[in-house]
């Protein structure tokens, strides 16, 4: 037999217990000192010089040498294993330590056992016994068990064939006047024009660490194709194509074609109201008191009085809103406006306009005031991520908030999550006990009564209910955390002026400007408002 790595052996000598060292060959490695004091410490033989051993370990590098290590004989010990469980346990390594000179070799029943007395019981590479017991190598590390690693998914993509990311945005005049006829805010298609493919999600699969327990593979991301009217799905749901000619947009993950209703005219007692499934087209203006609801876009030529807009997509008023305090704009896009006074406005995009005046707007996206005036003044604006003005309130202190954040729905939830996943666990943890006496009792072979049986299923069923649900708890709160992240990092800048009685609120932080600031950006520094010169 070879032995390649450097070993020691007891022997048992009629003066005493030596420790035999066996230099290492070729490329092998040496005897280690630690190797060899850990194996000592388990066989409880500890009194001996420590220096005196290096240096005969030392010795031993290109020759066999003897130690002795006690004036009396110890009992023999057997050969030895050690198995080295990896934390993910999907390896285990082992290193085997010879028998001492009156000891007994290890048979393959001996190492079967010591594996299962470790929990071992997947993944056992019987071939690697089998070389090693026909040629040991002692204190030699080798794999003895690997786990059946999972097989990893693959996330569901989506391609849309279109332009998804353009924005309502008009063109900004050198002047600083803004010109509404440059909008190219739509994407034209015709009818069969192919919209968006699907190519689904491939689930993974589980495997098996080497204490038989599941390794789970990642989780992928299942999507579908998702549309409104107007639009048709391929049969096996992987292709998405249009039924009409008009324009493509995604909101919320959802593709809308939509065809335009045209009034050539006002929208009064000549039209009544407008509902439509599509965009509606108002040539000229929408009179106090009549309301427009559109699934796509609402475009007005004209201007906006104490009307009603409901849009399911971007509002795009040419020239602005005079609400007399009876105007109300709600889109679920963006809105786009030349002004806004003593109006109702929320957004689920953002808004674009050159005034805002007394009114009461609300935007998912940023508020931009820009153009000549890039003014707001009175009411109050919120933004979840930032707000951009040349000039907030007036010369006569007039009261105007500021704010920006996240909405406290969504900090309510973060919280009760919390409380949620914490009461989980706890019933994890109940229930994980129930199961594991009853597991306890099938695996030896003991038949449970009916009312323990059924005990047993419900609590097994409701293990697994609780860790889904945790899972699924612990993902959302991971989203909204990202969510904070994102509006932590919001501004409101003001490029010109700032005049007093601008109250400014970012994440429940309050400032309130009492003199002229020029040029202010404010942003969120831990608990306090940080205020910098632009």
């Amino acid at each position: 037999m070879k032995y390649k790595n450097g070993f020691f052996q007891l022997l048992h000598k009629g003066d005493g217990t030596y420790l035999k060292l066996f230099p290492a060959v070729a490329d092998g490695k040496s005897i280690n000192i630690d190797d060899v004091l850990l194996y000592l410490h388990k066989i409880k033989l500890e009194e001996f010089d420590v220096t005196a051993l290096k240096k005969a370990i030392d010795a031993a590098v290109d020759q066999v040498g003897e130690f002795k290590l006690a004036d009396e004989n110890v009992l023999p010990e057997g050969e030895r294993i050690h198995l080295d469980i990896a934390d993910d346990r999907t390896k285990v390594i082992a290193r085997f330590y010879p028998p001492s000179s009156k000891g007994k070799l290890m048979t393959r029943n001996d190492i079967m056992q010591s594996l299962e007395q470790k929990g071992i019981e997947h993944g056992i590479l019987e071939r690697n016994i089998d070389i090693y017991l026909k040629a040991r190598q002692f204190c030699t590390d080798f794999v003895i068990a690997k786990a059946t690693m999972p097989i990893q998914g693959k996330d569901a993509v989506i391609t849309y064939h279109f332009d998804v990311d353009k924005i309502s945005k008009p063109k900004i005049n050198e002047d600083g006047s803004v010109d509404f006829h440059q909008m190219d805010n739509m994407n034209h298609v015709e009818a069969g024009m192919l919209l968006a493919t699907l190519e689904p999600a491939v689930m993974g699969k589980p495997g098996i660490d080497v204490m038989g327990k599941p390794i789970k593979p990642k989780k992928v991301k299942v999507k579908k194709l998702m549309h409104g009217l107007n639009i048709h799905l391929s049969e096996d749901g992987t292709k998405m194509y249009s039924d009409v000619a008009g324009h493509v947009q995604l909101t919320g993950g959802k593709v809308f074609v939509s065809n335009t209703y045209e009034v050539p005219a006002d929208v009064s007692t000549a039209t009544g109201d407008i509902i439509y499934d599509g965009n509606v087209h108002v040539k000229g203006n929408v009179i106090t008191g009549f309301k427009i609801e559109a699934k796509g876009d609402i475009i007005v030529d004209g201007v906006v009085e104490g009307a009603e807009l409901h849009a399911g997509g971007q509002i795009v008023l040419r020239r602005g809103i005079q609400g007399m305090n009876r105007g109300i704009l709600v889109a679920g896009g963006d809105i786009v406006t030349k002004f806004i006074e003593n109006s109702r406005v929320k957004a689920a995009g953002s808004i674009s306009t050159d005034a805002i005046m007394h009114s009461e707007v609300e935007a998912e996206g940023e508020v931009v005031s820009s153009g000549k005036r890039g003014l707001i003044i009175g009411g109050s604006v919120y933004s979840e991520k930032g707000i951009s003005l040349k000039v907030a309130g007036g010369t006569m202190g007039t009261k105007t908030k500021l704010e920006i954040g996240m909405k406290p729905e969504w900090v309510e939830e973060y919280q009760n999550l919390d409380k949620q996943i914490d009461a989980m666990n706890e019933e994890i943890e109940k229930n994980s006990k129930i199961v594991g006496v009853y597991a306890k009792k099938v695996n030896k072979g003991e038949k449970l009564p009916d009312d323990k049986k059924k005990q047993y299923i419900i609590a097994k069923k409701t293990l697994e209910l609780l860790k889904d649900n945790t899972e699924k708890a612990e993902a959302r709160k991971e989203e909204l955390k990202g969510i904070m992240e994102i509006h932590s990092k919001g501004r409101i800048r003001i490029s010109d002026v700032a005049y007093p009685g601008v109250k400014i609120v970012i994440t429940g932080t309050n400032y309130l400007v009492r003199g002229e600031m020029k040029r202010s950006q404010f942003l969120k520094d831990k608990s306090l408002i940080k205020i910098t010169t632009m």
